[in-house]
């Protein structure tokens, strides 16, 4: 299973291949199952939801100006040598 989008995902399973909306929440219902406590399952249940309603993102993004980070490590490698 893997989230492609915004209501959009693919599940291939022993026993069928579903895509868009149904494997989306699918993906959802596994997470949410997998989790320990309904206290942390309603927690993450709702802040997905909020997340969902108020297009929220996610707090684990990775940004910033990649290629200057790649010429710091050629520089650095250069510099090592």
């Amino acid at each position: 299973m893997a989230t492609i989008g915004r209501n959009k995902a693919i599940a291939d399973l022993k026993f069928a291949r579903v895509g868009g909306l149904l494997a989306w929440l699918s993906w959802l219902f596994v997470h949410l199952i997998f989790l320990v406590g309904l206290r942390n399952r309603q927690l993450v249940l709702f802040q997905w939801t909020w997340s969902y309603l108020t297009f929220g993102r996610g707090a684990r993004l990775i940004y910033g100006n990649f290629r200057s980070s790649l010429e710091a490590r050629a520089l650095q490698m250069t510099n090592d040598t």
